[in-house]
Formats: C-alpha cells, sequence, structure tokens
C-alpha cells in the first residue's frame, strides 16, 4: 500500500498508536505531520523517521483548543498546499467508576475523545471537497462499540466517534472522500503502562488472542482506510482487538 505523493496529518503522533501511525504513513511514502501537544516528543518522533529518510515533520497541536487546530491547519497548508489524508488518533482515558467521575473530567474527555476529531476533520474537509479527494481516519474503540467497565463517559465519547464517522461518510462520498473508523482493544501504549498490572492481566484473559495490540498492528489497519486499496470503503468501523470485541 503506496501513499507516495501524498501529506498526511495525524494526531497524537508523539506516541503510541498515533507515533506508530505516522511511522506507518511515511514508511509508505507519505509525508507526514505530526501533531501534538508534547512538543519534545512529537520532534523527536519526526526527527527518527527523516533518519530513516522519510518525509516528516511537526507542529505543536492541541485537540481541545480550536485556535490550536487553527494554527496547526494553516501552517500545515503553508508547508504542504494541501492535505490528502487526516488520521485522527488523539486520545485520552482513565478507568474510574462513573459515580466517582467529577464534570470536569467528563469535559476533558468528550474534549478530547469526540471534540477534537470533529473539530480536525472539519478544519481539513473543505479543500478535500474542492479537490473531490481525501481520506478521513479516526480512532475510537472497542469501548465506543460494546461499553466499557469503569470507562461509561469514554464509552459514550467514542461511540460519538464511530457516529460522527458513518453519518460524516453519507455527507461527503459523493465528493470521492472516505471516511472510516478504526477500534482498537486493549492496546500496549504508554497509556496502557499506567494501568495496574491485574488490569492489564485481566484484558489479556478475555481476549480470545490472549495478549494485548500493538500499536503497529492499529497502524496497520489505519494505513489500509488511507490507502487506494479501500477507496470504495467508506463509514466502516474495523476493530483491532484480538477477537476481544466481534460486533455485527
Amino acid at each position: 500500500m503506496k501513499l507516495n505523493g501524498k501529506t498526511a496529518v495525524v494526531t497524537g503522533a508523539a506516541s503510541g498508536i498515533g507515533r506508530a501511525t505516522a511511522e506507518t504513513l511515511a514508511a509508505a511514502g507519505a509525508h507526514v505531520i505530526l501533531g501534538d501537544v508534547n512538543t519534545e516528543a512529537g520532534e523527536a518522533a519526526a526527527t527518527a523517521i527523516r533518519a530513516k529518510g522519510q518525509g516528516a515533520e511537526f507542529l505543536r497541536l492541541d485537540v481541545t483548543d480550536l485556535s490550536s487546530i487553527e494554527a496547526f491547519r494553516r501552517e500545515a497548508i503553508a508547508r504542504r498546499k494541501q492535505v490528502d489524508i487526516v488520521a485522527n488518533v488523539a486520545g485520552w482515558g482513565k478507568t474510574e467508576p462513573f459515580v466517582k467521575n467529577t464534570p470536569e473530567f467528563w469535559k476533558k474527555l468528550v474534549d478530547l475523545n469526540l471534540m477534537g476529531p470533529i473539530h480536525v476533520a472539519r478544519a481539513f474537509i473543505e479543500p478535500m471537497i474542492e479537490r473531490q479527494a481525501g481520506k478521513i481516519v479516526s480512532v475510537a474503540s472497542d469501548a465506543g462499540r460494546v461499553g466499557s467497565l469503569g470507562e461509561t463517559v469514554y464509552s459514550g465519547a467514542k461511540g460519538g466517534v464511530i457516529a460522527f464517522t458513518k453519518g460524516l461518510a453519507r455527507e461527503v462520498a459523493r465528493f470521492n472522500i472516505t471516511v472510516n473508523c478504526v477500534c482498537p482493544g486493549p492496546t500496549d501504549t504508554p497509556l496502557m503502562a499506567a494501568v495496574p498490572d491485574k488490569i492489564k492481566e485481566a484484558f489479556e484473559r478475555v481476549t480470545p488472542m490472549r495478549r494485548l495490540a500493538k500499536p503497529q498492528e492499529v497502524a496497520d489497519a489505519i494505513l489500509f482506510f488511507s490507502s487506494s486499496r479501500s477507496d470504495f470503503v467508506t463509514g466502516q468501523v474495523l476493530s483491532v482487538s484480538g477477537g476481544l470485541t466481534m460486533a455485527g
């Protein structure tokens, strides 16, 4: 799956699935613009990609801040003229009983996991409509398909990403823009590293393939939706969870 000549934006690209996605799209030939709030790690990720002879640059991006998104959009267009692929990977969550959640916690979850992808997609979609070409891929979660214990509002936000994907896909299909969604199950990321071992072991036990996903495995699904191999696929949701979730 080649992306030669394409420019891709990847949010949450400083670590975990986002970094794996940036590396994978760059390896496929795309020039990747990495966005993240972590400037140091984002710059390091972009530098590592360039060291392989591939195209990459970092721009700071806070997907919860509209002014940051607009500045990121302007700079990305100034540098690359057009963006062909948007990979919405930035996300965050924490396991906590619903009754212990605060409204501030809910707002952070929704702003980052739902409104972030919506705002980033909106920032880049009009030029895609004008060109009648483009790919938008958002990372939701299997929690958004079936719910997750201790992640009630997170599940709702990720379910919103799934519904948003389907709605937007219907709206822009006539412009030859595809909009799809990847739903990871429990994945071996820095965020997962903060989870207690007993919970990680429980995730492994209930996953039919008896392990966590690797970030690269999620990135491979994003690559498929970003490539010409998926030109007639839109509004779809692909779980990358080792069989943990088998949703119809």
